[in-house]
């Protein structure tokens, strides 16, 4: 068998894959790294730049210091994010998406317009 022939047969083999349970399925570990309530406005609102740790708990009303924290620091182990620390007094702290987080900036796009359609309805 060629090696083309052999990748087409390996790729159809993938397609045709049946996910029985939520385990089995791939969006299931891509909703552990960034579903919840807070992490997906993180991304969101990193996708127009850095921003500071103050910034992000101004700009996301009722969400609490040290849950902000924590989000932060998942995201930052999973290398959705890049904490960034200057060294100035006082201290300043920057987060900006990492270029795996950047992959997720049409991820959230068309999650954005699905809602807008389906939930919000704009007009």
């Amino acid at each position: 068998m060629s090696k083309i022939c052999f990748k087409m047969a390996v790729l159809k083999e993938k397609k045709e894959i049946n996910y029985h349970s939520a385990e089995e399925c791939p969006i299931t570990a891509t909703i552990d790294v960034i579903g919840g309530k807070w992490k997906p406005p993180i991304i969101w609102l990193l996708l127009n730049g850095p921003l500071r740790f103050g910034e992000l708990h101004k700009i996301i009303p009722g969400m609490a210091l040290k849950v902000l924290s924590r989000q932060l620091k998942e995201l930052e182990a999973d290398g959705i994010i890049i904490r960034r620390a200057y060294p100035e007094v006082p201290p300043r702290v920057e987060y900006s998406l990492s270029e795996k987080g950047e992959t997720l900036r049409e991820v959230m796009f068309l999650l954005s317009d699905w809602s807008r359609k389906h939930i919000i309805k704009d007009e």
